[in-house]
């Protein structure tokens, strides 16, 4: 199944990997960007060097996580629309964020792109694959056709995700720290988990608690309504009387 770890803190952008081993779970570049929109976010847009090291950084920490995790390139939000100028030297220009930003960084392999019918952007992720003439393919960017099946990354907006807990300070002056990343766990299972087993204790002391408030309660009542011999009979007369009616 699709594995998605989700990084960020209110003040910066955060990511998620959607990661599926099952080639047949992989996914074109249209559904993937739908996926994310449907999710919040928007397929991925890189902005500076810093974050592109960033999402490398990810990518290493996800394939040395030991879950078997290797190839498999990623989809990022970077594609151009139409035919027209495809084969000129102008088609490098004609590529555009899927998100709206004007970001003008690029991180192209060795002689991409390529254009003709390969109009959407993979980022590489072969850590496996031996390195080309333009040197390593790994993180280097690359267009590919649209239909192809894909892995793929989404970004979301600020204060998407719950902010970096206290005790987790990070430095705003180094690169890497400018989009610290915290993890977050998809599934409303774990979530409950992590609720319900502190509050164990306490409703136990509050279970003995009752328990022992019934009992007292109950220890009373019996007290109250348990009366002495003397007490039962107070109402009958001890000399009683003759009944007129009764005398001949």
């Amino acid at each position: 199944s699709g594995q998605k770890v989700c990084y960020g803190d209110l003040k910066h952008s955060c990511y998620k990997l959607a990661y599926f081993q099952d080639l047949s779970r992989r996914v074109g570049f249209q559904e993937a960007r739908q996926a994310c929109e449907i999710d919040g976010g928007a397929l991925l847009s890189l902005e500076s060097e810093a974050e592109q090291q960033l999402i490398e950084n990810m990518l290493q920490n996800l394939t040395k996580s030991g879950s078997g995790i290797s190839d498999g390139d990623f989809w990022i939000g970077l594609w151009r629309s139409g035919d027209g100028l495809a084969t000129s030297s102008a088609c490098p220009d004609l590529y555009q964020w899927a998100d709206g930003s004007i970001s003008p960084f690029r991180n192209w392999y060795t002689d991409e792109p390529s254009c003709g019918s390969e109009a959407c952007v993979v980022m590489y992720h072969q850590p496996t694959a031996n390195p080309g003439l333009g040197g390593a393919y790994l993180y280097q960017w690359n267009d590919d056709r649209c239909n192809m099946k894909h892995n793929f990354i989404c970004k979301y907006g600020p204060g998407i995700f719950p902010a970096v807990p206290a005790g987790n300070p990070y430095d705003t002056s180094k690169p890497e720290d400018q989009y610290h990343v915290i993890a977050t766990e998809t599934g409303i299972i774990p979530n409950l988990i992590y609720v319900v087993i502190p509050t164990i204790p306490l409703l136990l002391l509050i279970l003995v608690a009752f328990g022992t408030c019934c009992f007292q309660m109950l220890h009373k009542s019996k007290g109250r309504t348990k009366t002495s011999p003397n007490q039962s009979t107070l109402w009958i007369s001890k000399t009683p009387r003759k009944d007129s009616s009764m005398e001949v």
